[in-house]
C-alpha cells in the first residue's frame, strides 16, 4: 500500500468522524485492490464538496498512481445532483492537463459518460404487457354441482342456510 499524507482541511468537515471517514475514503483509493478503491470512489462521489476536492487532487497530482486515478475518475462520474456539472468541468479541464496520465483517464472518463449517455437513450422503453395469459382452468368433473347445504324451515317457510 502507498503511503499518503494527510490533506488539508477545508472547513467543511462538521467534526473529527467526517474527518476520519473522509481520510480513510481518500486512503482507500491508493489500494492495490480494486474493489476497494472502486467502491471508495463511489462512496465518496456521495460527498459532495469534499468528495470533489479529493478526486481533483488526486486526479491532477503528478505523483499518484495511475490506478488511483482511474478511481478517481469512476467517482467522478458517478457524481450526482448538484455536483455533476462541476465534475464534468474537472473531467474537460482534466483534458488540458500537461500530464499524459491525467489526459489518458480523463478521455476514458468522458467515453465511459457518452457510453452511458446514449445506451440509456437508445434503450427501447418497455411496453406494459401481461406476462401470463389468464385462462379459465377446466374442472377435473364434469358432474353438476350437488349443493350440500341443508333446507331449515324459517317462519313457516324452507330456506336454505
Amino acid at each position: 500500500m502507498l503511503r499518503v499524507e494527510r490533506r488539508k482541511l477545508s472547513g467543511r468537515e462538521k467534526d473529527e468522524a467526517a474527518v476520519k471517514l473522509l481520510e480513510s475514503l481518500r486512503q482507500r483509493l491508493f489500494f492495490n485492490d480494486a474493489s476497494a478503491r472502486r467502491c471508495a470512489a463511489f462512496k465518496l462521489s456521495w460527498m459532495q464538496e469534499d468528495g470533489l476536492d479529493i478526486f481533483t487532487e488526486v486526479l491532477l497530482r503528478s505523483d499518484t498512481p495511475i490506478t488511483a486515478k482511474y478511481a478517481a475518475g469512476y467517482g467522478l462520474r458517478s457524481m450526482n445532483g448538484r455536483m455533476r456539472k462541476m465534475a464534468l468541468q474537472v473531467i474537460t479541464d482534466g483534458l488540458k492537463h500537461p500530464s499524459g496520465s491525467v489526459r489518458e483517464v480523463c478521455s476514458h472518463t468522458l467515453s465511459m459518460l457518452e457510453v452511458r449517455k446514449y445506451s440509456k437513450a437508445a434503450r427501447p422503453l418497455r411496453t406494459r404487457t401481461a406476462r401470463f395469459a389468464i385462462k379459465d382452468v377446466p374442472r377435473k368433473s364434469h358432474k353438476p354441482r350437488v349443493d350440500h347445504r341443508k333446507p331449515v324451515l324459517v317462519h313457516n317457510r324452507l330456506r336454505v342456510r
